[in-house]
């Protein structure tokens, strides 16, 4: 193929890439099945406890009541909504852009035990003895007020039943719908809104399968009522106790602006990260700028695919998937550098950066996928959403910087046209040697040459003991301001139209009896956040929703946590901390050596400890995406260390066998060096995103952002100044315990020929 044509298929290839983006990414934005926290709504999780003493809960109750819910929520005519059944009898309901949020809870958590009673409150008739989706909302012909009809299975039952009535000195048919014990019907009847729905008189039998409610419903709110009650026979009753033991309510202006927020965030990183990579890479910055486009594009269409549901941190995690796509691209295009420097063409160039780079990347790549796989699995809800859209992003990294990206760079590299312009891949003719002259890539100067950072180690690693010392001093004493998440109790977060104190918003909380534990007010005047240390119940939601909205001008969002819930939580993040190190260390020491794995743990528990004592001393409140930043934080770091490692296996290889303490330095030293330019723009280009992030991003992604920059400046440090002189301390003892006073690092294996580190 002519050097014209290769550009000439580069071009068509971008050109029908982003056409075929700019043709369809409307429909893939509009298809994106938006969480609670983006469009509003409400989450509550269920616990199924028996109806009454001595009933047992069986997994054929909690399927029936759960059908039960999907009748319900069919009749709120709610879009996708999300129903399920999950261990400990649980279920969970996620209903999206529902607009009544009280109405929506009453309608779900309601009994639907309809008895009708006598006086006396004798049940006469219940729910069973009801055709099933008989009951209508009407209006009596003569007065035009909203009434409720139904059928009954058996006419000749409620013949018997209104004959007795009849004859009774208060000949009242009292119809009661969720009866509870020590309700009556003589405590009620005085009272101007009473608990039963209807009573009527009964004067002489009444030969009819048709019974009508009416009398109780007054109004526009008499007819919603009736049809309610109507929708609720039809549904039918549950045959269970439903406790709700967590709830999450977003008011859609809330979530919209959330949405707002962090796209225009995610807009101005990806932006800056663009004009990075163009900057700095030059020809191999364009190539990633298209490739880093389909990559979003990709990730979105395959979300949509899973039917995935998108949280603010599952966008965050979009966002920051893109700075991992960056550095798949960054880790090749250092390589190419670093060949033609040596004097090679820049096919030779391309063709060995292309094959050393590939086990790097996959090596960087899968131990994020064992952090992500761990909050997949003990995540839940929002945190769920962000391992997810994570798991998809590393998935995409792979055909969009490993193969998309090689594929247009190769097409441009074999054309032959930039063959005698590598200024347009970042390297001076200054700094390129002549092939001849034997040089390798290990032998580059760079420009951290002056610096010797075995040596830096030294006093850092007892100032990194020193700080760990003093921050276990500091958690020990403040403890973790620990959120709702964790402890139980209930967050109301909300914005006022205007600045208001910390007293008006109290005074307004107490004249409706609730008392506030803690009001945080943001620097702005007008984002509010009150904490309760009692989870509040549907009603107390309802109420306090409906003041905030009255008062301030906004729908809040309203937490709800049960001590049981934030207790498996607790229990839950630290297995998941526990279980993503396990498989960390199996990985590293299987890929390469287990002193590597070691020390790479030891870099690992730096970084999350020092997020968890900077969070303990501000007295910064830990949520349930703390944890999620924290993994995160554990898969950007030990990406970094095993891009240095995979450096130093190769360093090791040219040396074979080490005699004595200063070869071992010598190749720490080196292998940092020539992987520091690749470390400082990888982070870079995250750091970038985060600081968006906080910046511009919602308030309530703002302790998981804050979270993920603490981390990842931990983590680019414990890489350089922990995990990889640690090992060298490691290897040195181990140096010093041999028999025979050296060690061959690496052996042939007899049957293929393959070296092995040992």
């Amino acid at each position: 193929m002519k050097k014209s044509s290769k550009i000439v298929a580069f071009l068509l290839l971008v050109v029908i890439l982003f056409a075929g983006m700019g043709l369809t990414y409307k429909n893939v934005v509009k298809d994106v099945n938006l969480g609670l926290d983006l469009q509003g709504g409400f989450e509550v999780l269920y616990q199924v406890d028996p109806l009454q003493e001595g009933d047992k809960i069986d997994n054929d109750a909690v399927q029936a009541t759960a059908k039960t819910l999907e009748n319900r929520v069919n009749v709120l005519g709610v879009s996708e909504p999300k129903i399920q059944v999950e261990d400990q009898n649980r279920i969970r309901v996620q209903l999206a852009g529902v607009e009544n949020q009280s109405q929506a809870r009453e309608i779900l958590s309601s009994q639907a035990n309809l008895t009708i009673r006598d006086a006396d409150d004798n049940i006469k008739l219940t729910g069973k003895d009801i055709q099933q989706g008989s009951a209508k909302q009407e209006f009596k012909q003569n007065t035009n007020q909203p009434a409720v009809t139904f059928k009954l299975k058996d006419s000749d039952k409620f013949k018997k039943v209104t004959e007795e009535i009849s004859k009774k000195k208060e000949n009242v048919m009292v119809v009661w719908l969720d009866y509870e014990k020590g309700d009556s019907y003589q405590k009620e009847k005085s009272k101007k809104d009473p608990k039963y729905v209807s009573a009527a008189s009964v004067d002489k039998p009444i030969n009819s399968d048709s019974v009508e409610i009416s009398g109780g419903f007054n109004g526009e709110k008499g007819v919603q009522e009736a049809k309610q009650i109507a929708d609720l026979l039809n549904a039918g009753s549950l045959p269970v106790d439903l406790n709700e033991i967590y709830s999450n309510s977003v008011g859609a202006q809330f979530g919209q602006d959330a949405l707002d927020k962090t796209i225009l965030a995610s807009i101005i990183g990806v932006a800056i990260i663009y004009l990075f990579m163009l900057g700095f890479y030059r020809l191999p910055g364009l190539v990633a700028i298209i490739a880093l486009t389909t990559y979003i594009y990709l990730v979105m269409v395959a979300f949509n695919f899973i039917s995935g549901v998108l949280t603010l941190p599952g966008l965050a995690a979009l966002v920051l998937g893109v700075g991992m796509a960056v550095d798949a691209n960054i880790i090749m295009y250092e390589r190419i550098k670093d060949e033609l420097k040596v004097g090679r063409t820049l096919k030779q160039a391309y063709k060995k950066a292309n094959k050393s780079s590939f086990l790097t990347i996959v090596d960087a790549n899968l131990t994020t996928v064992i952090a992500a796989a761990v909050l997949f699995f003990f995540g839940e809800s929002s945190v769920k959403g962000f391992a997810t859209m994570l798991l998809l992003g590393i998935l995409m990294i792979f055909v969009t910087a490993v193969f998309l990206s090689r594929g247009l760079l190769s097409l441009l590299v074999s054309s032959n046209y930039f063959k005698n312009k590598l200024s347009w891949f970042g390297v001076k003719k200054s700094e390129r040697f002549d092939i001849n002259d034997g040089k390798d890539v290990h032998d580059l100067k760079t420009p951290y040459e002056k610096w010797n950072f075995v040596k830096l180690a030294k006093p850092l690693l007892s100032l990194s003991v020193i700080i760990i010392i003093i921050g276990a001093i500091i958690l020990f004493v403040f403890r973790l301001n620990l959120g709702i998440d964790f402890t139980s109790g209930t967050r109301v977060d909300f914005e006022a139209d205007n600045k208001v104190s910390q007293d008006k918003v109290t005074q307004t909380l107490e004249k409706d009896n609730f008392k506030p534990d803690q009001v945080s007010i943001g620097e702005n005047g007008k984002n509010i956040s009150v904490q309760f240390k009692n989870d509040l119940n549907k009603d107390q939601v309802a109420k306090i929703k409906n003041t905030v909205d009255k008062t301030f001008g906004h729908d809040p969002t309203v937490n709800t946590v049960s001590p049981v819930i934030g207790q498996e939580l607790a229990k839950n993040a630290m297995m998941a901390l526990i279980y993503a190190a396990i498989g960390i260390i199996i990985y590293i020491s299987l890929r390469f050596e287990w002193r590597m794995g070691l020390s790479s743990i030891l870099a690992l528990l730096h970084d999350a400890f020092m997020i968890v004592a900077i969070f303990s001393l501000f007295r910064i409140e830990v949520d349930i995406t703390f944890i999620a930043a924290v993994l995160t934080i554990i898969g950007y770091s030990i990406n970094d260390t095993i891009v240095t490692f995979d450096r130093v296996r190769e360093n090791l290889h040219k040396v074979k066998v080490i005699t004595e303490p200063q070869q071992i330095d010598d190749i720490v030293n080196r292998s940092i060096k020539q992987t520091m330019t690749r470390s400082i723009n990888t982070v870079l280009t995250v750091v970038i995103v985060v600081v968006a992030l906080l910046i511009f991003g919602a308030s309530s992604i703002f302790n998981f952002s804050l979270a993920l920059l603490i981390g990842l400046i931990c983590g680019v440090f414990s890489s350089i100044f922990i995990a990889v002189p640690l090992w060298g301390i490691m290897k040195k003892r181990q140096l010093r315990k041999s028999d025979d006073g050296k060690l061959v690092v690496y052996k042939e294996k007899k049957s293929n020929d393959e070296k092995i580190l040992v």
